[in-house]
């Protein structure tokens, strides 16, 4: 773990083992969301918690873009931490952050050696510029629409100047509600989130359309979309 990352963490950790997360979770509104899916995680991990699950042009994306990013990297959304692993890769320094209890002990259980933290997207536990890479996948999927520009702008506040995001999400009317199968979430399109990293501070590098194949775990199209963090 890079050394700004290690400071803020433990300094942030001091007060995340008390109740002060889970108050800033429940003020947040995210509340909701980790109670849905921790009532929920033992069902989520049996279809999705495995990388064997995933479908492979998903782990070739996100492998080609660990690779290509150096740095320490965030896995925000990390579930039950099956992204984490793969981004670690024996050897990379990151950390898994995500809303639900459940996902975070099993996770702990599974990875050992692995660093996950209870967390909320508007206060990454991370410094100014400490980040080389942030992968978002499917965890952007339940930001209302109109808090996903805050954060966009926190994400780019942690990244190094050149520093990567990749997010996965469903691809669809943007800013449209549908009925995810745990809780609530959005459609967003590459045009739409194109803009709103602009706008943080973001240049998109990469984007990624496909149909869902036969056996995925979701039937709903997939996209995604790589961008870096413009120096000034």
């Amino acid at each position: 773990m890079s050394a700004d990352f290690a400071d803020v963490h433990q300094s942030r950790r001091k007060s995340s083992d008390s109740c002060e997360v889970s108050a800033q979770l429940r003020d947040s509104g995210d509340a909701s969301i980790a109670a849905a899916y921790d009532a929920r995680a033992a069902e989520y991990i049996e279809i999705a918690g495995s990388i064997d699950q995933m479908d492979a042009a998903d782990r070739r994306l996100i492998a080609q873009w660990r690779d290509a990013t150096p740095g320490a990297l965030l896995d925000a959304g990390c579930g039950p931490g099956l992204w984490t692993e793969f981004l670690h890769d024996g050897s990379r320094d990151v950390v898994g952050i995500d809303l639900s209890e459940e996902f975070l002990a099993s996770a702990r259980r599974t990875y050992p050696h692995l660093r996950f933290e209870i967390g909320t997207f508007r206060e990454l536990p991370a410094a100014d510029a400490s980040l080389g890479g942030i992968l978002a996948w499917y965890s952007l999927i339940h930001t209302p629409p109109a808090e996903a520009p805050g954060v966009l702008q926190e994400f780019a506040r942690t990244l190094t100047p050149g520093g990567s995001i990749l997010i996965g999400f469903f691809d669809g009317p943007p800013r449209e509600p549908f009925q995810h199968a745990v809780t609530e979430a959005y459609f967003w399109s590459v045009e739409t989130l194109d803009a709103l990293l602009a706008d943080a501070g973001f240049t998109v590098t990469s984007t990624d359309h496909r149909p869902r194949t036969p056996g995925e775990v979701s039937t709903r199209p997939h996209a995604a979309i790589t961008a870096i963090k413009r120096s000034t």
